[in-house]
């Protein structure tokens, strides 16, 4: 099944800031968010996103599912007795683009036999790949690039986010052959007006590089 006009945001890892890179991703093209699972009814990154936005209420839509437990997709579920068909989600209705934030790294489950990229894969949405730099990024970045290739994945390039590491940038850069879309610094006062001047940054730098990939 494809679904036109989205575009998938992934990491490498849990907790490298996918949130505030779709809320910027978001801001700089005028996009809609949407988390199709949640994980963590305290901690839900939807409010978060509808918070960083410009008229983030209107843009934010609601998850297909909203599990209490901040675990894994595929454990959260099992605690709640829910199952998870994302092979028949019901999708928001929106004109914009819609950003579609996955929950941890590319192989992360999301139900109890599938992975973020089974659910990428079946609706063949193109994808964002959000970096942040640590020790170990190199390899995590590698591995999940190599499973994009592997998988034939359409991938729009990539994020850095954070804090700038410029040998581990050069080393992605030179040996991934996907286009860098942008970097987001690290944001010490974290607010809608900060996620608007990065996302004015950023935006001429993506937005060429997303349109062919959007009409093709």
């Amino acid at each position: 099944m494809v679904k036109t006009g989205v575009i998938g945001i992934i990491g490498i890892h849990t907790g490298i800031g996918k949130t505030i890179a779709s809320a910027v991703i978001a801001e700089a093209l005028g996009a809609d968010y949407w988390k199709p699972v949640q994980s963590g009814i305290d901690e839900r990154d939807s409010l978060l996103v509808a918070s960083l936005l410009t008229n983030g209420n209107a843009r934010v839509h609601e998850e297909a599912y909203l599990l209490n437990t901040p675990v894994s997709p595929q454990l959260a579920a099992e605690i709640d007795n829910i199952n998870i068909d994302f092979k028949n989600l019901k999708w928001p209705e929106t004109e914009k683009t819609l950003l579609v934030e996955t929950a941890g790294g590319l192989l992360s489950p999301m139900t109890a036999t599938d992975t973020m990229a089974d659910f990428i894969q079946w609706y063949q949405l193109p994808v964002i790949l959000v970096v942040q730099n640590y020790l170990g990024s190199i390899n995590h970045t590698m591995l999940t690039i190599e499973v994009l290739k592997n998988r034939d994945m359409k991938v729009a390039g990539i994020i850095f986010n954070d804090h700038t590491n410029e040998a581990s940038e050069v080393f992605i850069t030179n040996n991934s052959d996907i286009p860098i879309l942008g970097r987001i610094p690290h944001i010490d006062n974290l607010d809608n007006n900060e996620v608007a001047k990065v996302g004015a940054i950023i935006k001429q730098s993506i937005t060429n590089k997303l349109i062919n990939l959007l009409n093709n």
